[in-house]
């Protein structure tokens, strides 16, 4: 391969892979071309995208954009991003991972342009349950302000009423008695 079509080669890479953070590295033998057809297609139906990479320019690529990544390239290398987090991503591929287990294997995935192993990777949360795990720790403390704040205007509302009952209760026997 020329240093014209490698660099070629590298800048394809470069920009396909310059706002993606989130990766699997995976390996694909004896795939043949109708259920790489079928796999790739099930696969953009759930937006994740695959590409098989050079392991030397890919390498020179991820290093220039700040992915270390040191592990995945050995072999064949596919390289998988999309969806909407790591956490899916994941797990959808280790899903047809089991299923064509002679024919796909996971090398390892990168979070956030750091090299982790596939099985943190699936222990991650999905974007939902991080968004939730969020919002239930903002609103948490907030909660507890608001309860107790409440709690003693609560107390006092409720001896006020328990007041007035009774005061109701002594005046009604009263009138009942009152001859009309």
């Amino acid at each position: 391969m020329s240093k014209r079509i490698k660099q070629m080669e590298m800048d394809d890479l470069r920009e396909t892979f310059q706002d993606v953070r989130d990766l699997v590295f995976l390996t694909s033998s004896k795939l043949g071309s109708q259920a790489n057809t079928a796999l790739r297609h099930g696969l953009r139906k759930k937006h994740i995208r695959l590409k098989v990479v050079k392991n030397s320019l890919a390498r020179r690529v991820f290093d220039d954009l700040g992915m270390r990544v040191t592990r995945f390239w050995e072999g064949q290398t596919v390289v998988a991003w999309g969806s909407s987090s790591l956490a899916d991503l994941s797990k959808e591929l280790d899903a047809l991972a089991r299923k064509n287990d002679k024919v796909l294997k996971v090398k390892g995935a990168v979070a956030e342009g750091q090299e982790i192993s596939f099985p943190e990777a699936l222990k991650m949360p999905t974007r939902a349950e991080a968004l939730g795990r969020i919002v239930s720790l903002a609103l948490s403390p907030a909660s507890r302000i608001v309860s107790q704040i409440l709690a003693p205007a609560s107390n006092i509302a409720g001896q006020i009423k328990t007041l007035q009952e009774r005061e109701e209760a002594a005046t009604t026997p009263a009138a009942e008695s009152q001859p009309s």
